[in-house]
């Protein structure tokens, strides 16, 4: 009789308590002590709900979670804390890991401008309108766009690569009309500089927010190399409109033509009479002319598909530097 109640009152008492140990009489064998739960230390010392910090519980009463009978939550480790995880185990939002890689752009359109990246071409040219990816951001406003383009264009980096490409003009005698010596080169200087400004406003920012078109590159990512090559060489001539819509890219075509009138009508040189060792009084033709603009058009729209098929790839030349990189330091 008395094992029977000793059994009874077992099964009733809450999973949190220790059963009583209670033998009949004449028996030899105890009923086992239940197993107290394992509660983390930080759940059993978090002071309860309703009581004030430094008070303590009631004796005899379990903390809520016990008595509940629900799962405390583990306290959160040190790993977790250094792997930049949540302590349920759910991986932090995009663009918010504490050991992101700083060399890769912010493919969320968390660059200087919203809707832009940090990017780097071969880690020096600016690269802030290609996005890797081709989820479309929300669009951006002219203001961004005019930012966007002078963020890149008077980037400290372009200052230097416009020496070198009017070094390579003076060595190639372009723009004759110049001569030679540090004077043509400072001429050369300046319209190098001055064709890359107007050719990016024009593109990037101008036609772009005229025709609410999207001045950004979502390079693809998938495919082959020839279907990469394909998807980015058709990016000079169908774009994205700020509504998202596929359309024919008038801000490159017509932005280039344009850069390359005002380059040509403005501030490349007339005819002239120059100097030179064989002739002191060599006749240069003038450069304003329809065929010069035609050939200047040309080459900004060639060197602007080049460009954006180097924005397709450079992502994935990235990492493999990165890669091997770590891999060099591993080992």
């Amino acid at each position: 009789m008395l094992a029977a109640i000793s059994f009874s009152s077992r099964a009733q008492a809450p999973e949190s308590a220790p059963a009583v140990a209670v033998s009949s009489p004449g028996s030899a064998e105890a009923i086992p002590d239940a197993p107290t739960p394992q509660l983390e230390v930080a759940a059993a010392q978090a002071p309860q709900a309703g009581t004030a910090p430094g008070a303590q519980a009631p004796a005899g009463s379990a903390p809520p979670a016990a008595a509940a009978g629900a799962q405390p939550a583990p306290a959160a480790s040190s790993s977790s804390a250094a792997s930049g995880q949540s302590p349920d185990g759910a991986q932090p939002a995009a663009g918010q890991s504490a050991g992101k890689d700083k060399a890769d752009p912010q493919t969320s359109g968390q660059g200087k401008v919203a809707g832009t990246s940090n990017d780097r071409l071969f880690y020096t040219l600016p690269n802030f309108l290609t996005l890797e990816g081709r989820k479309q951001l929300p669009p951006m406003s002219p203001g961004d766009k005019f930012k966007a383009v002078a963020l890149g264009t008077f980037d400290f980096v372009e200052y230097p690569w416009w020496g070198v490409l009017a070094a390579i003009s003076q060595a190639d005698d372009g723009d004759p009309a110049f001569g030679q010596g540090w004077e043509a080169y400072a001429k050369r200087y300046g319209t190098t500089a001055g064709d890359s400004m107007v050719e990016n406003f024009m593109v990037g920012a101008v036609f772009p927010s005229i025709l609410r078109q999207d001045p950004r590159y979502y390079q693809s990512g998938q495919g082959s190399f020839f279907r990469r090559t394909g998807y980015s060489v058709s990016r000079i001539i169908v774009t994205l409109s700020d509504s998202g819509r596929t359309q024919f890219n008038y801000s490159e075509i017509f932005g280039a033509a344009t850069a390359a009138a005002i380059s040509t009508y403005s501030y490349h040189p007339r005819s002239a009479y120059i100097s030179t060792p064989s002739n002191p009084h060599q006749f240069v033709a003038s450069e304003r002319t329809f065929s010069n603009m035609a050939s200047t058009w040309e080459t900004q729209v060639g060197l602007d598909t080049v460009t954006v098929v180097v924005k397709e790839f450079w992502p994935d030349i990235r990492r493999k530097i990165s890669k091997k990189h770590k891999a060099d330091i591993g080992s």
